[in-house]
């Protein structure tokens, strides 16, 4: 397929076999612009998120799909789907619908994370802070 179809083009392009089926999914808050997690999307994925109109994914860990919200309570309504240039990541422009986006808690209050980047590499310690 020529470059210029694939990056300039209208038609839905994504070759999930080029990562060996999957594709980075980073989950943004539609409101704020904050990245609330990161997870991966193969074609099951994407078919249901389209559907559905929330975020679904491909589970590595459990090799199995899962919406985000179906165990939690904290789904992400799907607002937005955006395509990087050569269609091999993707971003879900959502609104949150629980709590949180992230699995961990905060151990002071007991509740889910907002997001699950509530951590910064200090650039002169190289050490982690909570953010």
């Amino acid at each position: 397929m020529a470059n210029k179809e694939l990056e300039e083009g209208t038609e839905l392009l994504i070759d999930f076999a080029k990562r060996g089926g999957l594709i980075p999914a980073v989950v943004q808050d539609v409101a704020d612009g904050r990245i609330l997690m990161v997870a991966y999307v193969n074609e099951l994925a994407l078919e249901a998120s389209l559907s559905k109109r929330m975020a679904t994914f491909w589970s590595t860990s459990r090799n199995a799909l899962w919406t985000k919200g179906e165990t939690s309570g904290d789904f992400l309504k799907i607002v937005e789907v955006l395509l990087d240039c050569d269609q091999d990541a993707i971003i879900y422009r959502v609104i949150p619908q629980g709590g949180g986006s992230c699995h961990t808690k905060d151990p002071e209050t007991g509740k889910t994370r907002e997001t699950c980047f509530y951590r910064k590499i200090d650039l002169e310690s190289k050490k982690l802070q909570m953010v």
